[in-house]
């Protein structure tokens, strides 16, 4: 069954203070880190800085208000007898690794074979942001996508497979930039027949 966005947003209010921080305390915190990292956060370039960094909040981990079920909330019936592999590749995400908030990006590529309707494709790109617009591992968010499509789709099997590349490995740590982590989750005849897997991989290898 699909997670709602709720017990993500109720996760967040249980803090230190056993509430949720207001806009105010947010922007304290970022000037603290400002000043604890070297930096004077009362200078002209960054005065505006823990500003600008709440309202961005509000924006890179906006899927946390987000329900997955209300993107999958329309099934088009009417497609002809089509029960072939739908496949959406390419699906360009931005998201922020759980470990150290620094941002991990790629590439998602879904795919499932219907059985009784269709999704708009524009509801797997929207899928794919709730999911990566809050504190993520790659390996999570790939299995979120699936239960999500399982859990709504009615389809005879789903898989999911993400490319991407991790700034806490290019940027610090290790520091190998380029990189990449690839993590497939499938279900239905992608996990149980491996001719399907291949088909599936093959398609999002050809361009």
């Amino acid at each position: 069954m699909v997670k709602s966005a709720r017990p993500h947003r109720e996760r967040a209010k249980k803090n230190a203070l056993g509430r949720k921080p207001t806009r105010e305390e947010a922007e304290a915190a970022v000037a603290t880190l400002l000043a604890w990292a070297g930096d004077d956060p009362s200078r002209e370039g960054l005065r505006e800085t823990p500003a600008r960094v709440a309202k961005a909040y509000l924006e890179v981990f906006a899927g946390y208000a987000q329900d997955p079920s209300d993107v999958l909330d329309t099934v088009f019936e009417d497609v002809g007898g089509y029960g072939e592999m739908v496949l959406v590749k390419d699906i360009p995400f931005y998201s922020h690794c759980e470990h150290h908030m620094a941002p991990f990006f790629g590439h998602a590529h879904i795919a499932y074979y219907p059985a009784g309707g269709v999704f708009g494709l524009s509801k797997f790109g929207r899928l794919v942001d709730i999911y990566a617009r809050r504190l993520q591992t790659q390996e999570t968010m790939t299995a979120q996508i699936l239960a999500a499509l399982d859990a709504r789709l009615n389809s005879r099997g789903a898989a999911v497979m993400i490319e991407a590349e991790h700034m806490c490995m290019s940027m610090r740590g290790v520091r190998k930039p380029g990189a990449t982590t690839v993590t497939m989750q499938f279900s239905g005849p992608f996990k149980t027949d491996p001719a399907e897997q291949a088909r599936f991989l093959s398609l999002v290898r050809r361009r």
